[in-house]
């Protein structure tokens, strides 16, 4: 098989980055246009957990703040003068994103909020991680493809994917076998190195992109020819601040070109309490993927509580924004077959329960129907990093498949900390096939080929299951233009030919594809979603826009979307077939209203459904994969609470 060498793997690379700038490149002013028309004007531009703070009675407390800004640079002038003022200090500020931390009295927040450039201010809460792949998800049979230059390896090769994470063992065999496989270093934690004293991000990494051979592939990464940006922002206990995560995702805005950066994974979260519209992180993500980069977020791990109780609404942030895949987690008990996979108890659920508060005191809830597919996240084989917390904490986590050299040793953990650098890993795959799609061609693909699976609602499972092997057959196919010299027409061919059989054979059993789209507060099925161009595959535009809402019923608006296509009006318990057959659970517009008729401990079906987006109510994410795996015994489901 045709394969370049790796040094002349990354001069292409570099030469593509020179071609290809205007593809990952964005009108920035439509994007920024439609942005502040989606800003919510809240009665309070304080966001509830600093509110809590100050009407507790601490206002004479300091603390520090993330204050999202307009771009005006004579207004920024006026609000560096008012922080001095008011006894703050800007400690860092965030040129891409328009934001400034600011360490500022608790009682002074609101004089700041009065300030005519701020557009919302939060608090900077801390952030924490949550914990035979290549064969049970297609990417192996998907390796081997046919190029103008003849035949080649599919396994993301010159992607760049970003790993935030808690950093990653350079020394590690998964990554040290390409010439620049970790090509960029960064550490936002302050503690001033760039490895792995805490174990989660180099076994994220490997899953992601680590090589096989040191395994023999049989602990092969997804993308194992993409190579690795790696980003600190949680420390040697595994906790970041949200500042540091915004401070990753802006440098990414500042250095993709020179890595190609085109995706980013994001393992790790925090609740999720501010209207996507308000969050920082939020619209950090929405920057990033307007610039034509794809995110992948964990969903979380808090799928039921102490007393074993399912619960819905607890999707994390940035998963609760609509322009990341976020990713939950499915169990496939080890096989490559996947009539048995199901979703795992502890997977975090939807709708996403992060709110705003109108001027009449009332909460409007986000509702967003997520996450949007699951892959493999129980009890994964991956990368240990030397000396990692998580070993010396939970020696069971070690799997002895390799007890020497330190540099061999793999490591089990589980959550959809594990799951999404699988879809992350895939993401590059596609990328790699076709370096013109979109990040909503790419969300797109990847659920519209998922697999449904039998007996879990659209809450839990969102399309389906990653199916690796299907997406690289629909993305081979697309039509797209790599230098983004033009815009389809909405309606014009999507396909390079007719559409392809709408279902995939793993392990020598065929299940059919979902077919349908997970959209905002609905599903969107029909065949016209590969076969004809929609215009919110562009960059720039959230794939659900040109929806349209009102209080109880929804609709397409013909301007953006084809009129061969059908909104569903509930969402079902899956059979396992195509278009959400299956029984009953809810009806769509349960999520409009903004939360109205979802009212908080609404009992849903199965389960309860969480109010705020408060799991914690400390402002940490638990649910870590490694807090999961202390309690879990080494077979069945580890999560919160044992099935």
């Amino acid at each position: 098989m045709y394969r370049p060498s790796k040094p002349a793997r990354l001069i292409v690379a570099l030469l593509l980055l020179s071609l290809c700038s205007a593809s990952l490149l964005v009108d920035n002013t439509s994007a920024k246009t439609r942005r502040a028309q989606e800003l919510v004007e809240t009665a309070d531009k304080v966001s509830p957990d600093l509110r809590a703070i100050i009407q507790s009675g601490n206002g004479s407390s300091r603390v520090k703040v993330l204050v999202q800004t307009s771009s005006d640079p004579n207004l920024l002038s006026s609000l560096l003068n008012l922080v001095t003022n008011l006894g703050g200090t800007v400690l860092k500020t965030l040129t891409r994103l328009n934001v400034q931390l600011v360490d500022i009295p608790a009682n002074a927040v609101d004089v700041l909020a009065t300030e005519s450039s701020v557009l919302y201010i939060s608090g900077d809460n801390l952030v924490r991680s949550f914990g035979h792949l290549t064969t049970t998800s297609g990417a192996q049979q998907s390796r081997a493809q046919k190029g103008l230059l003849g035949s080649y390896t599919l396994d993301g090769s010159l992607i760049g994917i970003a790993i935030i994470d808690s950093g990653i063992d350079p020394n590690h065999k998964s990554f040290s076998g390409q010439l620049l496989k970790i090509s960029a270093n960064q550490d936002f934690t302050g503690e001033n190195r760039t490895d792995d004293p805490y174990g989660h991000g180099t076994h994220v990494a490997a899953i992601a992109a680590g090589e096989g051979a040191p395994t023999k592939n049989k602990y092969e990464g997804i993308a194992p020819g993409a190579h690795l940006i790696n980003l600190r922002v949680l420390d040697s206990q595994g906790v970041g601040t949200i500042s540091g995560l915004l401070s990753s995702l802006d440098w990414v805005l500042a250095n993709r070109l020179l890595f190609n950066i085109r995706v980013v994974n994001m393992s790790l979260g925090t609740p999720a309490i501010n209207s996507y519209r308000n969050d920082p992180l939020c619209q950090a993500v929405r920057r990033l993927s307007d610039a034509g980069i794809v995110v992948v977020a964990a969903a979380g791990n808090n799928g039921k509580d102490g007393s074993n109780q399912k619960i819905y609404g607890a999707i994390h942030s940035p998963g609760n924004e609509p322009s990341a895949i976020t990713v939950g987690a499915s169990n496939s008990f080890g096989t490559d077959a996947r009539k048995d996979d199901v979703v795992t108890t502890y997977s975090s659920r939807g709708p996403t329960r992060s709110f705003y508060t109108d001027i009449y005191g009332v909460k409007h809830y986000d509702n967003l129907i997520k996450p949007d597919l699951v892959a493999p996240g129980n009890k994964i084989i991956a990368a240990e990093a030397i000396d990692n917390l998580l070993v010396t904490n939970t020696p069971a986590l070690e799997t002895n498949i390799y007890k020497t050299p330190s540099s061999m040793k793999l490591m089990f953990l589980s959550g959809s900390s594990m799951s999404t650098p699988m879809v992350s890993g895939a993401a590059a795959m596609l990328l790699q096939l076709n370096p013109g799609l979109t990040p909503n061609m790419v969300k797109m693909i990847l659920m519209y080929t998922a697999q449904p699976l039998a007996n879990f609602n659209t809450l839990e499972q969102g399309a389906g299951q990653l199916n690796i092997a299907g997406a690289v057959t629909l993305a081979k196919m697309v039509k797209t233009d790599p230098l983004g010299l033009f815009t389809p027409a909405l309606g014009s061919a999507l396909l390079n030919g007719s559409a392809p059989a709408a279902q995939t054979t793993i392990a020598s059993a065929s299940f059919p594809w979902t077919q349908g789209l997970v959209l905002n507060h609905t599903v969107v099925t029909g065949k016209d979603l590969i076969t004809k161009y929609q215009k919110s595959y562009g960059k720039g535009y959230l794939l659900g826009e040109g929806i349209n809402e009102t209080f109880s019923a929804q609709s397409f608006n013909y301007a953006m979307w084809t009129k061969g296509l059908k909104l569903a009006t509930y969402l079902t318990v899956s059979n396992g077939t195509a278009l959400y057959g299956g029984s009953y659970f809810a009806p769509t517009n349960l999520f409009l209203g903004d939360g109205v008729v979802m009212g908080d401990g609404v009992v849903m079906g199965d389960g309860v459904v969480m109010g705020d987006g408060v799991v914690m109510g400390d402002g940490v994410v638990m649910g870590d994969a490694a807090m999961q795996a202390l309690s879990a015994t080494l077979n069945g489901d580890p999560g919160p609470t044992m099935r």
